[in-house]
């Protein structure tokens, strides 16, 4: 039984930081620092898709399922929970490659916005209108 929630907490966790990966950048906005916390979680997560590699988490939840007497599954986490959810079956490289970039081009929308928040502020602070 353990073994299981292990495993249903990990997918959680998993979730969590995949919608992070994704979304993150927004929290630069609200908080300075995070971009420290967010960009490498970025590019790993862009790594991950565009490689074709499977993330550990993958893997280590996969035993905790078996370790529970749940049958595992082969593939990665984002084959298995949320391209069901987001797309129809048959995952493809290139569709993998394609979310890859999604992600990638979103963060750099969202950090070259924040860019630009804090240029145009600095430029306001000092009494200009740039």
């Amino acid at each position: 039984m353990a073994y299981r929630l292990f495993a249903d907490l990990l997918v959680a966790v998993h979730l969590a930081f995949v919608l992070f990966v994704v979304f993150g950048g927004g929290l630069a906005f609200w908080r300075r620092w995070m971009p420290f916390v967010h960009l490498p979680a970025a590019i790993w997560g862009v790594y991950i898709e565009l490689s074709g590699r499977v993330c550990p988490l993958t893997p280590l939840e996969v035993h905790f399922r078996e370790r529970g007497g749940q049958a595992g599954y082969a593939g990665g986490f984002v084959d298995h929970y949320l391209i069901p959810l987001l797309y129809p079956p048959g995952l493809t490289r290139d569709m993998q490659v394609q979310l890859g970039f999604a992600v990638a081009l979103l963060n750099l929308l969202l950090y070259g916005a924040l860019l630009w928040r804090i240029r145009r502020s600095k430029g306001q602070g000092l009494g200009g209108e740039s």
